[in-house]
């Protein structure tokens, strides 16, 4: 290995020799304490994802496994700062909460690098060493809280359905390297497709396909691989979950990007399956949330309606749709942090909110986390002036410019239902009523960590719903190297 692909390796070495770090210093210092050490996991995660922006790379492809263009840097610092964000939020909630020592903030790390691996790799077998380096960390993150019950029920249902997931992703790649001969995902992906500008897709290529959409629809709970979700989002801690959720799941739709830009569209024997989960997911996820009382569990079918609106625009990619996948997924990821970032620093050493009817008048005692709660529901939500409203509209301009008319005014539907149940949580965050027969919910203190993640977060949220224009300016230029 060369100076120049450590060089260009420099993110990857900071996430994964960070990690290896954290774990020495839990050994060898004196009670360092989980929120320090988080603090501290944080701290390398930023400066991973600012070298990812900054420094430019010395060569752009290293050892024919990663492709460190334009697009991988992207999500490499979008994972990045995912995790930085998680980690600030775990700083406060490890002191109330136990989520043990060290090995948390090394295991975000690990999940991290694990994400940026997925983004990066110019071959099958960096994408199944990135898949397994990210999901082995999730599943001791879910079931950290060893005094939880359900935290250990969530591991125990994320490690069966994830190795239930990455059987089918191991196998799809094996068909399609049987079909294509080749582990480089760029030949593999040209010989899937029956070469440049064909769609037609055929025998084993076809079936491996086939397994790649199956586990790409357990990883991002897409109908009717969602049954997962609402278990795992309400036993997992807080922190843990809002970057399952978000960073997880960007990670896996960027490798489905490079896969769209190759094959190009229509999508062929595909389409209409495509089509239908598509459908099925924002129906699905959508109606589930309306009757949900637990915030965790109401999230949690917000997320796998959440999937099922990128799913239209990777339907409708490449063009348009790409861009507006990438927008969608970077929107999703600041307002779906920003929402359980609120609900862990409202976790206190008795447990985490549950029923939203707990949080009742907490609008009036505590504002400023208040505020970012509604801020995020407001924009999942899809109302401007929010990120979430100009990336649904961007979803759905491209799908209606790609014939996908139908599919478009179902996702509008949905969207539509979605409001009532994420105003419904913010109604009671702001409702003073039955004080005197409900006994209010009191809710720790706020840490500073949490609350620079939550306003930077919110400002984001709000940013790119009023000046998405650079961001768009960026994601065009990225988008056309996915391919």
């Amino acid at each position: 290995m060369t100076l120049a692909d450590l060089h260009s390796l420099l993110p990857y070495m900071l996430l994964s020799m960070g990690a290896c770090f954290l774990l020495l210093v839990g050994a060898f210092m004196r009670r360092p304490g989980p929120g320090a050490l988080n603090i501290l996991g944080a701290i390398i995660a930023l400066a991973a994802g600012v070298s990812a922006i900054c420094i430019r790379p010395s060569q752009a492809e290293i050892g024919n496994l990663l492709t460190y263009d334009a697009f991988g840097r992207f999500f490499t610092a979008a994972s990045s700062f995912m995790a930085c964000a998680s980690l600030l939020f775990a700083s406060g909630y490890s002191t109330r909460r136990p989520i043990g020592g060290e090995e948390f903030p090394s295991l975000a790390l690990f999940a991290a690098f694990g994400m940026s691996l997925l983004a990066s790799s110019a071959s099958l077998l960096g994408v199944f060493l990135g898949l397994e380096s990210m999901s082995l960390s999730f599943y001791v993150m879910l079931a950290a809280n060893k005094s939880d019950p359900l935290s250990g029920e969530a591991g125990l249902k994320y490690l069966i359905t994830g190795a239930v997931s990455t059987a089918f992703f191991a196998y799809g790649l094996a068909l399609i390297y049987a079909d294509s001969g080749t582990l480089s995902l760029a030949d593999s992906i040209s010989a899937l497709s029956g070469g440049a500008g064909t769609a037609k897709i055929t025998g084993i290529g076809l079936a491996g396909w086939a397994m790649l959409i199956v586990g790409l629809g357990f990883k991002t709970s897409l109908f009717p691989f969602q049954l997962w979700a609402p278990d795992v989002y309400q036993g997992g801690p807080a922190p843990t979950v809002g970057f399952l959720s978000t960073a997880s799941k960007a990670s896996v739709f960027a490798v489905f990007l490079k896969f769209t830009g190759a094959v190009g569209a229509p999508w062929g024997e595909l389409s209409n399956v495509l089509w239908v989960m598509a459908a099925l997911t924002m129906v699905f996820g959508n109606i589930a949330a309306l009757t949900q009382n637990n915030i965790k569990r109401l999230l949690a079918y917000s997320s796998i309606a959440q999937m099922g609106y990128v799913l239209v625009a990777l339907i409708a990619a490449p063009g348009s749709g790409q861009s507006a996948a990438i927008f969608y997924l970077v929107a999703y990821a600041a307002m779906e942090l920003c929402a359980f970032g609120a609900i862990s620093s409202f976790s206190g050493r008795d447990g985490e909110p549950g029923d939203i009817r707990e949080l009742r008048g907490a609008g009036f005692k505590y504002p400023a986390r208040s505020a970012a709660l509604s801020i995020a529901l407001l924009s999942l939500a899809g109302l401007p002036p929010t990120a979430g409203f100009i990336g649904k509209f961007g979803i759905f301009y491209s799908a209606m410019n790609s014939g996908y008319v139908w599919l478009s005014i179902t996702g509008m539907l949905t969207a539509i239902v979605s409001v009532y149940y994420y105003l419904r949580v913010v109604v009671y965050l702001y409702m003073r009523g039955e004080e005197k027969t409900e006994k209010a919910a009191v809710f720790p203190a706020a840490d500073i960590p949490s609350g620079i993640a939550l306003a930077a977060l919110s400002i984001i949220v709000v940013y790119l719903g009023i000046f998405p224009g650079k961001l768009l300016n960026l994601i065009a230029s990225v988008a056309r190297l996915a391919v």
